[in-house]
């Protein structure tokens, strides 16, 4: 008899649902952080994690609830791809169980179709990499336009900007663009700079991220775009060892994670919240 296949298919997904056996559960999942203090749970304060583990506890009162996530995205901060994942216990489907979790979640919060993943999944660990876009807004007032991205009136130099970016990819110590962190070295993938009529994106790819580096980079490159920075300027702020622009970072509400990308082996290198 051939061996049993270690790839559940969805009857056998089905199946140990319905038996009440614990099933672990990845899905992505969008929102809109504008109202929240954050991804991750805090006692009195509307949080992500916090209306996901409330929705999941109604449907299966007798587990944790509890959620794990790819990245903690901080107060104001959006998500358009964000990975999390759970355990279940209860005897519904997991179509049953996607739909119920979708009718108990506020509409700032969406969850897509959920995958079942071995017991030890942890998402956080199996990204192999992470990219978030921050958005400017480089034209007149917009109340709609800028509640997802940070209104700029003068004019950026994009091509500048890009180039500025080109100096953070590579693997560096990135404390001056981030959080303290017993492990700040950080390899950037990419950073790519772009214009769309008056919409600027600022992409950055990383393995993981500081506290705060995404918004830093961006608050430093919006110098280079207003012609106070240049490509030396940035290097020689990375080499500082010191907070760049003394702290300064960007608005959080141009800011969104776009998307994980999964399949690294599980490792621990430190801190992988909120850029």
């Amino acid at each position: 008899m051939p061996p049993r296949s270690s790839r559940s298919s969805s009857s056998d997904t089905d199946m140990s649902a319905r038996e009440g056996a614990p099933t672990r559960y990845r899905a992505r999942v969008e929102y809109d952080g504008t109202d929240f203090a954050g991804f991750q749970f805090q006692p009195g304060r509307r949080t992500v994690q916090g209306e996901l583990e409330t929705a999941i506890r109604r449907l299966d009162p007798s587990g944790t609830g509890r959620v794990k996530a790819a990245g903690r995205t901080d107060a104001g901060v959006h998500a358009s791809g964000q990975v999390i994942a759970f355990t279940y216990r209860g005897r519904l489907s997991a179509r049953e169980l996607g739909r119920a979790l979708g009718a108990l979640l506020p509409a700032d919060v969406s969850i897509g179709a959920l995958r079942r993943v071995p017991a030890e999944f942890d998402p956080r660990y199996a990204a192999r990499y992470r990219e978030y876009r921050y958005t400017v807004w480089n034209g007149p007032p917009s109340p709609l336009r800028e509640r997802h991205a940070l209104g700029v009136r003068a004019p950026l130099d994009v091509v500048a900007m890009a180039r500025a970016g080109s100096v953070l990819v590579g693997r560096h110590d990135f404390s001056p663009f981030g959080a303290t962190n017993r492990s700040p070295i950080r390899t950037v993938e990419a950073v790519r700079v772009r214009r769309s009529g008056r919409v600027v994106t600022i992409d950055v790819r990383a393995d993981a991220f500081l506290r705060g580096m995404v918004r830093r980079i961006v608050a430093v490159l919006l110098e280079v775009g207003h012609g106070r920075m240049d490509e030396a300027g940035v290097a020689a702020a990375l080499a500082a060892g010191r907070p760049a622009l003394d702290g300064g970072s960007a608005p959080p509400q141009g800011l969104s994670l776009r998307r994980v990308v999964l399949g690294r082996p599980p490792r621990d290198d430190g801190e992988h919240g909120e850029p």
